[in-house]
């Protein structure tokens, strides 16, 4: 297993970096949360999960080991396979995540794109006991219920991270901002990809 990499930044891109590790790029596929703290041509280190597949072997990076267990625990989940164990982590922090699941907050994981009603209720009792307990402070900030992700930052992060000027971002973030508003209007979360792809045509077409 591949527990961690570290090494120079050489590439950001929506979904993934690469880190060069002794001359070798290695492409890992992160949330974008994780993706905003890298910067191009600077050192970074992500804790890692390694899936293999007959005919793939896919390297997945995490902002903190804690990240990358709840990833893990998440596949034991029946229909939960790394796409999905990762889009949750995109949405929901960890301790989000331990939250809902324990207090089985269904509203809060259908908001995750990939898991239905069925899939959530299958997801809270195939792993509840089994993610850890839910911080309790996180817990009474949310009042039981699921966690506004914070995509204003972590997009105009992952644009600097990209290169882009704070100016430049600043611009993005507002461009996008009628397509997170329309998300939250019709009850579900904004989502940080989709919005960094937005926000990259809204820069390229100025």
């Amino acid at each position: 297993m591949i527990a961690s990499v570290a090494g120079r930044v050489t590439g950001i891109g929506p979904d993934a970096a690469v880190i060069e590790m002794g001359g070798v790029g290695i492409l890992v596929h992160c949330t974008p949360g994780t993706l905003a703290g890298l910067r191009v041509g600077e050192p970074g280190r992500l804790a890692t999960s390694l899936v293999v597949r007959e005919e793939s072997l896919t390297l997945y990076g995490f902002a903190s080991d804690d990240e990358r267990t709840v990833f893990e625990m998440l596949q034991t989940a029946s229909g939960v396979g790394p796409r999905i164990a990762l889009a949750m982590l995109a949405v929901h922090t960890p301790s989000a995540l331990r939250v809902a699941v324990a207090s089985a907050d269904i509203k809060a994981l259908t908001m995750v794109p990939g898991i239905g009603q069925k899939g959530a209720q299958r997801i809270v009792l195939e792993l509840k006991g089994k993610l850890g307990t839910p911080d309790e402070a996180v817990n009474a900030a949310l009042g039981g219920g699921a966690p506004v992700p914070a995509w204003r930052d972590q997009v105009h992060s992952g644009l600097v991270g990209l290169g882009y000027s704070t100016r430049d971002a600043d611009e993005a973030v507002a461009a996008v901002a009628p397509e997170a508003d329309a998300e939250v209007a019709a009850g579900r979360a904004p989502q940080v990809a989709a919005l960094l792809k937005s926000a990259l045509r809204a820069l390229s077409v100025r």
